[in-house]
């Protein structure tokens, strides 16, 4: 099996995570930081928003069964792509939306799907296209962190709806 990556920030990593992990074709899912300039940093330095890094999802993913447009679409429904440094309650750079292409393939796909996505989105899309940076994976207590604590309440308000949402409208990606 032959496996791509994508890298991905559309507000907290825990919401990404969670509707990834569910999706048919996506190997790994891995939460993390990047996009700034501090190396090796920890959950409290990004949540100031003084790192300059983006929480994001790492995927991997196997292109036979879901392509990186597939990906992209997922991503475009499950955040809002038009708020600038924000996503609900979470507000900051570091819940920025962006997308960390991995290849020019991916860099030309991202362009594609963004100017379609304009069309979609009542406001302009703010998402941001970058080269990829050093990635920084998050500390252990963040991964498949919806799982292991779905009756937290951020997950119970926020994560699980975002989950539900996604089951809804791709219940065809599901795995």
């Amino acid at each position: 099996m032959t496996t791509e990556t994508a890298v991905l920030g559309g507000g907290c990593f825990w919401c990404i995570e969670a509707v990834y992990l569910e999706v048919r074709g996506v190997t790994a899912v891995e939460s993390g930081y990047t996009g700034g300039q501090q190396a090796n940093p920890t959950y409290e330095q990004v949540c100031t928003g003084g790192t300059g890094h983006a929480e994001v999802v790492k995927l991997a993913f196997d292109p036979a069964v879901i392509t990186y447009r597939d990906i992209l679409e997922i991503f475009f429904t499950i955040h809002d792509p038009t708020t600038l440094n924000r996503q609900g309650n979470d507000v900051g750079t570091q819940y920025r939306s962006v997308i960390y292409y991995q290849s020019p393939e991916q860099e030309a796909t991202a362009r594609q799907v963004m100017a379609e996505m304009a069309a979609v989105w009542d406001a302009p899309i703010v998402t941001e296209l970058s080269a990829p940076q050093p990635y920084y994976r998050a500390e252990d207590y963040h991964q498949n962190y919806f799982a292991q604590h779905p009756l937290q309440g951020y997950c119970a308000f926020v994560v699980e709806p975002k989950v539900a949402k996604f089951r809804k409208m791709h219940s065809s990606r599901l795995k």
